[in-house]
Formats: structure tokens, sequence, C-alpha cells
């Protein structure tokens, strides 16, 4: 879209350059709107990743892992849209008092100058997204049946650009390379091949998933293994240990809080205990080690390890 946008602008310079101050002044409202806009959806996006993932079973790796993944990322776009909506918020006053000489001489040199603008590091996604609502007439997207659409887009100015876009679709089916995907990962799946390293593998051989457009999720790999009626090797997942240690479910429950909050600090490494050879953590069952925990969960502290204060505890026995 970007190499589209700067390929036709000849054809509406001069009316955008006739129009530059009301131009700016429109680009300026978008992105204010714009951006609280993109909060709010960031934020509901964030809660909702954060309740489905403390809702999922800790022992399904796969979907716990897949939940985490999305709850981070939208976690990492909140804080994104919070940071951009903070920094307009910072120099919205002086925008207000009206063009200052060297904004002036931005926007009147703004198409000899776009493609630096554009790709300037100090330029935002949002910024760009008002520069493009400036300068689009009209999209038209001829979705198609598989996961490549073709969008043209209709420039001030009479330009026209055809682009052939990548799109999610909602089954493997619908993948371009779907039928090449499901039997390579079915003959990797047969040989008893991991679900994530099969996702891997998938990946790094130019495969995605419906609904991802740059690698295969362990999830995608799980459904179309169950669907064959391909089994995965047995895992342990149940187990004792000895009453002077606490599980991470345990753990949680003492301190009434969600067990999948204690494997993303542990993964985040913001939480550093020695897992068991077993696959378990095991945390001593003392005050010391649960108000620990407690001041990280409360942010009292950033950062907690655990190696140091809780000597290598081999206490898990298959139940």
């Amino acid at each position: 879209m970007a190499d589209a946008f700067l390929a036709a602008l000849a054809p509406g310079e001069l009316d955008a350059l006739a129009r530059a101050r009301q131009a700016q002044q429109q680009v300026n409202k978008a992105l204010r709107a714009g951006a609280e806009r993109e909060l709010e959806r960031k934020r509901y996006a964030a809660a909702l990743a954060e309740r489905q993932f403390n809702r999922v079973d800790p022992d399904n790796r796969l979907v716990a892992s897949e939940l985490e993944r999305r709850w981070e990322a939208a976690l990492s776009e909140l804080r994104a849209a919070e940071d951009a909506v903070a920094q307009r918020a910072s120099t919205e006053p002086a925008k207000r008092s009206g063009f200052s000489k060297d904004l002036n001489n931005k926007v009147v040199a703004l198409f000899d100058s776009l493609p630096q603008i554009w790709a300037n590091d100090a330029t935002t996604d949002a910024h760009r997204k008002a520069l493009l609502r400036c300068l689009v007439e009209k999209v038209v997207l001829d979705r198609g049946e598989r996961d490549v659409a073709l969008a043209r887009i209709v420039w001030r100015g009479g330009a026209v650009t055809d682009l052939h876009v990548k799109m999610k679709v909602n089954s493997v089916a619908k993948l371009t390379r779907g039928e090449e995907l499901r039997a390579r990962l079915l003959e990797l799946a047969l040989t008893g091949v991991p679900d994530d390293q099969i996702a891997e593998i998938l990946t790094r051989e130019g495969h995605h998933s419906p609904n991802c457009e740059d690698k295969v999720l362990p999830i995608t790999v799980q459904r179309l293994r169950l669907a064959a009626g391909i089994k995965a090797k047995a895992q342990r997942n149940r187990w004792t240990h000895e009453p002077t240690l606490l599980s991470a479910v345990q753990l949680a429950a003492r301190l009434d809080i969600p067990v999948n909050w204690i494997y993303v600090q542990i993964r985040r490494k913001r939480l550093l205990i020695d897992q068991q050879s077993t696959g378990a953590y095991l945390f001593q069952n003392s005050p010391a080690i649960v108000n620990a925990v407690r001041d990280l969960r409360n942010r009292t502290i950033n950062h907690l390890d655990l190696r140091i204060i809780q000597p290598h505890q081999e206490g898990y026995q298959h139940a």
C-alpha cells in the first residue's frame, strides 16, 4: 500500500498543494479521533485476550501458548496506542496555535519530501493512515475465493492502482496452498513430531495458518491432526509432591490469582525459577516465597529470582 501511495502522487499533486492547509487541519483532526478510537479498540482487545487466557486450562499447553501470544500482542498494541495518544496530547496545544514556519514549509513541500517523511522513524502508523485518507478517493476489494484478494485503489486525480493482498480466511481449505500444507502436516504428525515443531517446520517452508499471515500456529496443527485421527504421544500431566513444596496451581490458589499469570512471568523471565526434570515448577511453601511472588504480582518489584532462594527440589512423583 505504501509503494502504491507514493507512486500515485503525481495525478493529485496540484490539487493537494492548493488545499495544503485544509488538508493539514483534516489530518490533525483525523489523527486525534483515529488515535482515540484505536486506543479504545486496543483496550477492549487486550481485556478480551486476558479473559480468554485466564480461562484456559493450563494443562492444554498448545491452546494456552496461543492465547498467551495473543494476549502479549494485544498488550503491546495497547501500549503503543497509549503512547500515541499521550504524545499527541503533549503536542496538541502548539498545533492549535497555528502553523509554525517549519510545519508550513513541510506542508508546502509535502509531495517532494513525502517518501522521506513516510519512511522517517518519527512518522507513526496513525500519520500514514491520515495521509492515505487525504489522497484516497475509494478502495474496491475483490475478495475472491482464497487468501489473495484484488484491491483496486482510486486516488484523487483519477489514478488507479491494482494490488494483490493477502487476506485471512476461516479454513485451511481456502488457503492457496492449503492442500499442500495439510498433506505435509499429516506426514510429519504420523512420524511423531510434536505439534509445535511441525508448526515451525511448516512456517520455514513458507506456509501460514488461515488466521495468521506469517506463520503456522500450533493450534492449527493440533486441529488438523485430531481431525485426521492422529493421536499425540501421551504426556504425563498429573503429579504429587512433598507438602513442603507448592505447585504453580497451589501457589496461585494461595494468592488468589490466575495460575496462567505465574507461567507468563516465568516465560517472560520476570520470575526466575529452576524447572524440575519432570517439567514442573515447585515453590517452597514458606511465607517469604509467597510474599515475594505477591510483591511481583502487585508490581512492588519488577523481577524475582527464586533460583538463589530455593534449593533444587525433585519432589514430584508421577501419580
